[in-house]
């Protein structure tokens, strides 16, 4: 029988990581709270201007196959892979 790696695992490194995107006027931190591979979701935690606020994207593959989501009104591309651990 073979064993197969659970997913989760793979996306466990990601785990409260923190990622800083300037938007041109300030700085907005995002946060992963948790993934969820089975409906392709990533709930994120942000801090804009002061204000927290929770929000659930959908998480995307490009061409390459990094994952990433979108955000503002320009579609921003915010990669997981740009998440760094939390110090």
């Amino acid at each position: 029988m073979k064993t197969e790696v659970s997913k989760f695992t793979e996306f466990r490194k990601y785990y409260l990581s923190e990622f800083e995107w300037f938007d041109g006027e300030d700085y907005i931190t995002f946060n992963l709270v948790g993934i969820d591979l089975v409906k392709n979701k990533a709930q994120v935690t942000m801090t804009d201007r002061g204000r927290l606020s929770a929000i659930t994207c959908d998480l995307l593959t490009d061409k390459d196959g990094e994952i990433y989501f979108e955000y503002g009104a320009m579609f921003t591309r915010i990669y997981l892979d740009d998440f760094e651990e939390a110090a």
